[in-house]
């Protein structure tokens, strides 16, 4: 089964259990994946009698099996791209003078339907790494290589588009600031408002459609964003902290906007994006870079916690109690506790490898220890941001 048979049943589940929201978001995707205007018309007068059949559920599930059967006959019989290497570093370095910052040196690489999550603490280069990858700045060592075809340095820059957290503000409204940058990329006019309509209903924007940049909040100007980023149609996108101005529930739509936009099996693009939401990024990304004083941190490394050495292997727990660190510590050296830091509000244990996270528990339990809340980090960055 390849990529695609395997997101179809994973539609066929949506439609199941009735998740219509992200249903529709998929079959969005499925539609621009066609490139094909007949089908963008059939979606869009879909999209219509949806809002029109919302509380008739019988009904709903018939018209989305139908559009399901219809757009998987058109994308069974093309051929699924193999994911190749899109941009990689070899000893990247950006100093500033005397100034005492300097990223780097960073190794990376970035394939076709990958996401790659920034992290670290303010001011310690996950910006200064995005402008650099997206050629806003120059490296003072090392190489950037990209492994796309490009004409010169401005359809280069093309490819690569970068988000800032602070984005410019624009004129007009947003339905037609991106027919324009549909007109800009090429696509056809009667092809335009087709795709502009699918791609503002894909991110939540229909209703906000006549709405100008002063009336959005952050967040939905950052969806804007977006949305005009797949009428680019890049390579790689670079995004800094586009969870910042969300909720809790709008940054989990997000982050899952992002993988699926990312793992298209036709159009998959690279996304680099840095975050200060640890865990959400981590869920959602193919590969985590930490950056500590602009120096690049992987998980297989070793680090030192209290004069210990911790390595890959060893078991890292991540828990909230009500206890202090004397009477947790007592319990816990039974399991050969190797080190105990109250840390950021919660506590960071750290054992051998041959203690397991079922060890924990059985003894959290048997010794009848309040646990408001643990995480295994044994895999997480979150290590590396133990003081």
């Amino acid at each position: 089964m390849n990529e695609f048979e395997k997101q179809y049943q994973e539609l066929q589940d949506f439609l199941k259990f009735e998740d219509f929201s992200i249903l529709t978001k998929r079959i969005i995707d499925l539609t621009l994946d066609t490139e094909d205007i007949i089908h963008y018309k059939k979606t869009n007068e879909f999209l219509v009698w949806l809002d029109q059949n919302e509380t008739n559920v019988e009904a709903k599930k018939e018209k989305y099996r139908a559009i399901l059967t219809d757009l998987h006959s058109s994308l069974s019989t093309k051929s699924i791209p193999e994911k190749k290497l899109l941009v990689s570093t070899s000893g990247l370095v950006k100093s500033y003078g005397t100034s005492s910052f300097g990223l780097g040196p960073i190794e990376m690489e970035l394939h076709q339907g990958e996401i790659l999550g920034l992290v670290g603490e303010n001011g310690n280069g996950k910006t200064t790494l995005l402008r650099s990858l997206c050629g806003e700045l120059y490296a003072s060592s090392g190489k950037i290589n990209y492994h796309f075809k490009s004409n010169d340095d401005y359809d280069l820059r093309t490819k690569l588009v970068y988000i800032p957290q602070r984005t410019d503000s624009w004129y007009g409204s947003m339905f037609e600031n991106l027919q324009f940058t549909a007109t800009c990329y090429g696509y056809k006019p009667e092809e335009n408002e087709l795709i502009v309509e699918l791609i503002i209903a894909r991110l939540g924007l229909r209703k906000f459609r006549n709405h100008s940049w002063k009336s959005l909040s952050s967040g939905y100007k950052m969806r804007f964003e977006l949305a005009r980023m797949l009428l680019r149609k890049p390579e790689i996108l670079l995004i800094d902290e586009p969870l910042a101005n969300l909720d809790i529930l709008a940054q989990q739509t997000v982050l899952e906007d992002f993988k699926a936009i990312a793992k298209s099996p036709f159009r998959p693009i690279g996304i680099v994006l840095s975050s200060q939401q640890l865990y959400e990024v981590e869920k959602t990304s193919d590969q985590v870079i930490f950056l500590k004083h602009g120096k690049q941190k992987n998980l297989h490394e070793k680090i030192s916690v209290e004069n210990e050495t911790v390595v890959e292997n060893n078991l890292v727990i991540e828990f909230e109690s009500e206890w202090n660190q004397s009477k947790l510590g007592e319990v816990f050296s039974k399991l050969n506790m190797i080190s105990l830091q109250f840390n950021g509000g919660t506590y960071i244990i750290n054992f051998p490898e041959n203690i397991t996270v079922y060890d924990f528990m059985k003894l959290a339990i048997e010794q009848q220890i309040p646990l408001q809340y643990f995480r295994n980090i044994s895999k997480s960055t979150r290590r590396f941001f133990v003081s």
